[in-house]
């Protein structure tokens, strides 16, 4: 009974439309309350949740993606990938996935990727005669390989959630070469799109354009190396990498590119506080759902299910995966990490997959998710900034959804694709 009153609770809450952490945190003080838990122990859950070092880096990636919005970097990198990408037919939506994929190496947010490289390129697209649901379809569908280049803040809740030391520099290690697969990936079927509706085709403006938007994106993309070269030297951590991020896109912006003001900068920090409040605060509350998970037994009862059926590794990741797709359909992908990881995470572990590996899996996975109606958060910054109905993108992105299932069905089932690099290094 206190199971189905926590989970109940939570899905009429959600049903309502009650924000995630609001709904999450209800359904914990409601099971409290049932099973005669003092409610202060949710607050001290909340707290025990944030108070992680490791989650200190959260906030400045944040920051540091949004002065990388404001300082002209995604506009830069537009440049780069038009200069590379924009002569084929549908050029503009293979340009569309390699800013994402360059920006999302610098910023690590699907949300940001979504907002900036959305704001640039849906406009461009439309002005160049592309339908609307195309240029918001790639949009969103090429911000989830953000999630996989590194940094991703997402990796970092993961690490944080995992509990047995998950590396964060193997981590965002792990990352690189399914996040290059899956844009690739995505870049095949927006030209396979392209031809099949006889888009647009572009021209190669020459190779001195083509290097001269390379040179002035270098900078730019510089803060990714610094970070992983930083981390993997020894020279500083993933929490202090992030920081350095802060500072070094701030230089970048107000002496290379000139155009980070202190009205922008403000901006920033005003946005990036919000958003990163937002974030904390969901991990803060779905920690004390957890924890009322944990209480009723719910995770062992799950892995003990999903043993009996099974302890078949292939099965088992086919089994974690639907659930996660699932769920990723109802919930946003922060609370979920949190919530699951303690969950899943033993569960793969005890059929031998590995725990970076099981990761980005799960990064994969969950961000699909936020291009899945109805709670897609990415989706709906995509159908804000391209003005366009999410009814009318669905009908039209089931060749994305089946690209990304695809990329998922490759990374879970071929470990070397995470695992090569962090072995390497």
């Amino acid at each position: 009974m206190e199971i189905l009153l926590l989970l109940g609770v939570l899905f009429i809450l959600l049903a309502l439309g009650t924000p995630v952490a609001f709904a999450l945190l209800g359904a914990a003080l409601a099971t409290f309350i049932a099973i005669d838990i003092p409610l202060v122990v949710a607050v001290q859950r909340m707290a025990a949740g944030i108070s992680v070092f490791t989650l200190m880096a959260i906030p400045f990636f944040i920051f540091a993606g949004d002065l990388m919005y404001r300082a002209g970097i995604a506009d830069r990198l537009v440049q780069v990938a038009d200069a590379a990408f924009g002569r084929v037919r549908g050029g503009l939506g293979l340009v569309d996935v390699g800013a994402s994929m360059m920006f999302g190496a610098v910023s690590g947010s699907a949300i940001a990727s979504a907002s900036a490289i959305g704001s640039t390129m849906v406009p461009l697209m439309k002005d160049k005669g592309y339908p609307a649901d195309y240029a918001v379809n790639v949009t969103v569908t090429a911000a989830i390989v953000g999630l996989l280049i590194p940094p991703s803040h997402n990796m970092i809740i993961y690490a944080a959630a995992s509990g047995v030391g998950v590396s964060i520099g193997d981590l965002f290690l792990a990352g690189i070469i399914p996040g290059i697969m899956t844009g690739l990936m995505l870049m095949f079927t927006a030209w396979i799109v392209a031809r099949r509706r006889n888009l647009p085709k572009g021209r190669f403006p020459g190779w001195r354009q083509f290097i001269r938007a390379a040179v002035y994106a270098i900078p730019g993309l510089m803060t990714a190396i610094i970070i992983m070269g930083g981390i993997l030297s020894g020279i500083f951590t993933p929490t202090e990498s992030s920081a350095i991020a802060v500072i070094y896109t701030i230089l970048v912006g107000t002496f290379v590119y000139r155009s980070l003001g202190w009205s922008g900068f403000a901006e920033a920090a005003k946005t990036s506080v919000r958003t990163a409040s937002m974030v904390l605060f969901i991990i803060a509350a779905a920690t004390a759902f957890g924890f009322a998970l944990a209480l009723l037994e719910v995770p062992a009862q799950l892995a003990s299910l999903i043993t009996l059926m099974t302890d078949n590794p292939i099965l088992t990741l086919l089994i974690i995966n639907v659930m996660l797709l699932v769920l990723g359909t109802f919930m946003d992908m922060a609370p979920l990490i949190v919530i699951t990881t303690p969950i899943f995470l033993p569960v793969a572990t005890a059929v031998g997959i590995d725990p970076v590996h099981f990761g980005i899996v799960m990064m994969l996975n969950l961000g699909i998710g936020l291009v899945t109606p109805p709670v897609g958060s990415v989706l709906f910054v995509g159908s804000a900034v391209g003005k366009t109905p999410v009814p009318v993108l669905v009908r039209t992105i089931w060749p994305f959804y089946f690209t990304l299932i695809l990329a998922l069905l490759l990374v879970s089932y071929i470990p070397e694709l995470s695992l090569a690099l962090p072995r390497a290094f």
